[in-house]
């Protein structure tokens, strides 16, 4: 009994902190102390200042054989894209024409840069920071192409570009992030000192302010309006991808700290962005963001217990 409740309070230990900080920005939000104006350039900073130096800095940081994992990247890029096939199959069979590229959308695609980088962060620490921080960079590229594909067969507004796509992920910041930490570790280059510091300084305050908009964003009505396509989305995003391709994942030599990161990256609920993607795209905003809403709540149970029950089996 006594090693069951240690195993809970080492798991609330690793989830506590990240969706209390959600809970926080509801709260902020619920009670005026911030409003969409400050989401909107809090998350801008996020995206173009603050995440970009996290990334940077967890990989120039770390070894570059720790941080770059070219297996787990393949796998987890190969889990992504099946369960983006197995989710349209689904959606085809269930989901109405004009709502199944945002279902598909919000089944698949993770918010892996906020949720499971901070949950890899607390998790394993610098190990986490550093392999979490080249997978979050990198998977940006996939879900853009993914989402961009799925969304344009269904839109009538949104048509699938090559082009533009290669442009945008050029200009991407947590991809050119990603990619000059990589080359100054290659190098073996050491920035300078000032240079580090004040990095971090701008790093910290990543995961807490991105938390907090995530909080704000949350809605209730979007969560008592929720119906069984949202729910449905939202469990094959928390249930089913984390289980099904964890366990293969573990099967095929995953394990230890490995399958840690690869499931909590699986694990993570549907990314704010797809409501972004599904309204440019001239589908139904509301179900996306009801998709985003549900599984964000949801995610505080699943991950908890697929980390309870990866500890009690002692994978990680």
């Amino acid at each position: 009994m006594n090693g069951q409740l240690d195993i809970v309070f080492q798991i609330l230990a690793i989830t506590g902190p990240v969706f209390i900080m959600v809970i926080v920005g509801w709260c902020l939000k619920r009670f005026a102390i911030i409003d969409d104006a400050f989401i909107s350039t809090a998350s801008n900073l996020t995206y173009r200042i603050t995440m970009p130096f996290l990334l940077f800095i967890g990989i120039v940081k770390a070894d570059l054989n720790t941080a770059l994992q070219p297996k787990l990247i393949v796998y987890f890029s190969l889990a992504t894209i099946l369960g983006c096939a197995v989710a349209w199959v689904w959606a085809i069979k269930r989901i109405p024409v004009a709502d199944r590229g945002v279902y598909v959308q919000g089944a698949f695609r993770g918010n892996c840069g906020v949720v499971a980088l901070a949950l890899a962060v607390n998790q394993f620490g610098d190990y986490g920071l550093s392999i979490g921080s080249v997978l979050s960079g990198l998977v940006i590229i996939l879900f853009n192409v993914l989402s961009t594909i799925v969304l344009s067969v269904y839109s009538s507004v949104f048509t699938f570009n090559f082009r533009s796509i290669i442009k945008e992920l050029l200009q991407n910041p947590l991809i050119i992030s990603v990619l000059i930490g990589l080359l100054v570790s290659y190098a073996n280059l050491s920035p300078p000192t000032w240079f580090m510091v004040s990095g971090e300084y701008l790093a910290s305050m990543t995961l807490p302010i991105a938390l907090i908009c995530i909080g704000g964003t949350l809605s209730l009505s979007a969560l008592v309006s929720s119906g069984g396509a949202a729910l449905s989305a939202s469990l094959f995003k928390l249930v089913f991808i984390p289980v099904v391709f964890t366990v293969i994942g573990w099967l095929i030599g995953f394990e230890g700290r490995e399958l840690g990161v690869l499931f909590l990256f699986l694990a993570a609920p549907t990314a704010a962005v797809s409501y972004v993607m599904a309204k440019a795209a001239g589908g139904d905003a509301r179900f996306a963001a009801n998709i985003i809403a549900l599984s964000t709540a949801l995610s505080i149970v699943t991950i908890s217990a697929g980390l309870y029950g990866l500890t009690a089996l002692r994978w990680v």
